[in-house]
C-alpha cells in the first residue's frame, strides 16, 4: 500500500473532485461542503484507491489530503502537490521527505508550491 499526502490551502469546495476527476476513474467524493473530514474512492489503472480529506489540518487554513492505494497517478508527494497547485492555483505544501526520526520537527523543510514557485521552506 502507498500513500501520498499534500495539503491544501483555503480549499475551494469542488476543487479536489476537479482536480482528480481528470486523473482517476469512477471518483465518489462530495466535497461540495470542505468544513469536515471527508472520505472517498476512485479506481486507477483498475485498483480501487482511498482518498480522504482532513480540514484544519496546522491551522484551520489547510486540508490535509491522503491518497491510499496500492497504485497511484504520482510516483511522490511533489508530484502529486504539482498537478494539484497546476489544477486548484492555491498554495499547495508537502513533506519533503528528508525528516527523520529524532530530528527537531521544527526543523523540517517543506516544498510550498505557489505563485512564487517551488521552494522548501520551514511551516511557520
Amino acid at each position: 500500500m502507498q500513500d501520498l499526502e499534500i495539503y491544501v490551502r483555503d480549499l475551494e469546495a469542488g476543487g479536489v473532485s476537479q482536480w482528480l476527476g481528470n486523473h482517476l476513474d469512477e471518483l465518489e467524493l462530495d466535497d461540495s461542503d470542505v468544513s469536515s473530514v471527508m472520505k472517498g474512492s476512485a479506481l486507477y489503472d483498475g485498483t480501487r484507491i482511498r482518498i480522504t480529506l482532513y480540514p484544519g489540518a496546522f491551522g484551520k487554513r489547510y486540508t490535509s489530503l491522503v491518497i491510499e492505494g496500492d497504485a497511484l497517478p504520482w510516483n511522490s508527494d511533489l508530484d502529486c502537490a504539482r498537478s494539484a497547485w497546476r489544477s486548484m492555483d492555491t498554495e499547495i505544501r508537502c513533506s519533503s521527505g528528508e525528516w527523520q526520526e529524532g530530528q527537531p520537527v521544527e526543523d523540517e523543510k517543506w516544498w510550498r508550491l505557489d505563485k512564487r514557485g517551488e521552494q522548501l521552506v520551514v511551516w511557520n
